[in-house]
């Protein structure tokens, strides 16, 4: 239940702190005085849609703070949870900004969390009914939500089973269907795969290739070069300066005195090392030398053949090893176009499995449906006689779509079509809601639905605005005291016109509008004693002007009310 609400110059409001308690709640006041702000706040503090406007006027923001209090089985705490955030003695604060540029900063217990989030907690905490709730009820498409939660926990078990099989089911469908989109493409798509791959297998690519070319490439540019530098170094060792003559001299004269001194010994190894390392290095440049020999066209053929692999780069990849990983790619995906029919069948045996199970699934979830809707047309017919609406019969029809033969039979919310009839007058037929029922009905039979609905709807605070509209009388009287019914289990908020439903309030709050000083209009929120509900009773009766008979029909409302309430 909501303890206390703090708003912060959100829209004419400047300041206001209401504390609440347990029970029925009402609002009133004069039309235009700022009942419905206050519900716009709490709408916005749970994760309705805000914007710049509500942020009062010359305000950078506007601030609404909720604190919360939570009864232990809540199935809010796992919620809470998952979200990483924290919470004691079972109380939840809700915190929302709205700035002046529409920008929203939410918070749960002092956590920072997404506008998502904070509606998701705000749906456990707060049930809000109003006009809009009206136009849901007559759109077709809300039916089937609203049957699903009726059926509770075992319809939501398989709808989430069913869910999960139509995905499965829905991945083979998209894939079969690929296989169909224009097969001319796919011709075309493998005749130029078949291209590509017979050009890269033609060229025969080696993974080292390009480098081994280019180290090729590098020494015929620079043959001559070579050349005369071996070629110099070899006549130096061996030509007419016989280098390696002056060296084995050099040998052979330490090698005569080595053994009178043990550092010549050391000079003669060292030098004959040498002298045999040069006399291998000498041999090894005159083959090499006499291997050498200057082809043109064999650059010629170096250069082409890399000019080969830089047009294939160019159009497969950036380096021999990409060209070739692509290759790979191409035939695989050319080898599964052209078995695609085999793949094909493959996964048409897949889908029609999967159908199966679907359908399997989805009877099981319609069949629920149906049972679930046995329930709820008995229990909002129960609850129409008790709003003086004896005579209405109320009745929600399943139906299954289509014959369930191929995927475009079923959707993602089962296979089930739902639509509300009611038929409001003896020997009438029914028909469907959106046709047949009047304001006045439509409100008992928003609140005949909300009544059965609250067995299976676990939030600890209802919120009514003005759905008592165009009733009145001895109807007015039901609905204040089926609203009531209500408030013995969840603590219930209502906006109102209607004495018979104020008198029945456990906690009267009258919103009244001022004009300050400094010419701002600004709304006040005020708890009434017993001598105020009185009074606010009678102007609700007869208006602005209070007599001492509107004031005894006041008193006796709130006679009767008590006695309704025992």
């Amino acid at each position: 239940m909501l303890l206390e609400l703090e708003i912060v110059n959100f829209a004419i409001i400047k300041k206001q702190k209401i504390s609440f308690e347990n029970g029925l709640t009402v609002f009133t006041g004069e039309t235009g005085a700022g009942k419905s702000i206050i519900i716009d706040a709490i709408s916005l503090l749970t994760g309705g849609r805000g914007s710049a406007e509500y942020v009062r006027h010359g305000q950078s923001k506007a601030e609404i703070e909720g604190l919360f209090e939570v009864p232990d089985h809540s199935s809010l705490f796992s919620l809470l949870h998952s979200f990483g955030i924290d919470w004691n003695d079972g109380m939840i604060i809700l915190h929302r900004d709205i700035s002046s540029k529409g920008k929203s900063i939410c918070r749960v217990n002092g956590k920072l969390v997404t506008l998502t989030v904070l509606r998701e907690i705000g749906s456990k905490l707060v049930d809000i009914h109003g006009q809009h709730e009206h136009q849901l009820l007559l759109s077709q498409e809300s039916h089937l939500p609203l049957i699903d939660r009726f059926g509770g926990a075992n319809i939501s078990e398989l709808r989430t089973a069913y869910l999960k099989q139509y995905r499965r089911t829905a991945e083979l469908a998209r894939q079969c269907k690929a296989f169909h989109r224009n097969e001319k493409e796919t011709a075309r798509r493998i005749d130029l795969l078949q291209y590509q791959i017979e050009e890269i297998r033609t060229a025969e690519l080696k993974p080292d290739e390009e480098e081994r070319l280019l180290d090729e490439k590098k020494k015929l540019n620079s043959f001559e070069k070579v050349f005369h530098a071996l070629q110099s170094s070899y006549e130096g060792l061996e030509g007419e300066n016989k280098g390696l003559d002056a060296l084995r001299n050099a040998v052979d004269q330490l090698n005569s005195v080595q053994d009178i001194d043990n550092e010549l010994l050391a000079f003669s190894e060292s030098v004959s090392n040498c002298y045999y390392i040069l006399e291998e290095q000498t041999s090894s440049m005159r083959q090499y030398l006499e291997k050498m020999e200057y082809r043109p066209e064999k650059l010629d053929e170096v250069e082409l053949r890399l000019n080969d692999i830089h047009l294939l780069k160019r159009k497969y990849g950036e380096s021999i090893r990409k060209i070739l990983d692509y290759l790979k790619k191409i035939q695989r995906e050319r080898d599964e176009l052209m078995h695609r029919d085999e793949k094909y069948e493959g996964i048409n045996a897949a889908l029609q499995q999967h159908l199966k199970t679907l359908k399997e699934k989805g009877l099981e979830l319609s069949r629920a449906r149906k049972k679930t809707v046995m329930r709820l047309n008995q229990a909002i017919n129960s609850q129409l006689r008790g709003l003086y609406l004896e005579h209405a019969v109320f009745q929600a029809e399943i139906k299954q779509r289509e014959p369930l033969e191929s995927f475009q039979a079923y959707r993602a919310d089962g296979v089930d079509t739902a639509e509300f009839f009611i038929s409001t007058n003896p020997g009438e037929p029914l028909k469907p809601l959106e046709k047949i029922a009047s304001g006045g009905e439509l409100s008992r039979i928003m609140l005949a639905i909300k009544t059965a609905f609250k067995q299976v709807i676990d939030v600890g605070s209802i919120i009514f605005d003005e759905v008592d509209t165009g009733v009145s009388g001895r109807v007015a009287q039901a609905m204040a005291e089926k609203i009531f019914s209500l408030s013995k289990t969840s603590q219930v908020f209502c906006i109102t016109h209607l004495p018979q439903m104020a008198a029945m309030a456990d906690h009267h709050l009258y919103i009244s509008k001022k004009v300050t000083e400094n010419n701002r209009t600004s709304t006040t929120v005020r708890r009434l004693g017993e001598k105020e509900k009185i009074r606010e009773i009678g102007r609700m009766i007869s208006g602005a002007k209070m007599t001492d008979l509107t004031a005894k029909h006041a008193k006796e409302l709130l006679k009767l009310a008590e006695k309704v309430k025992v």
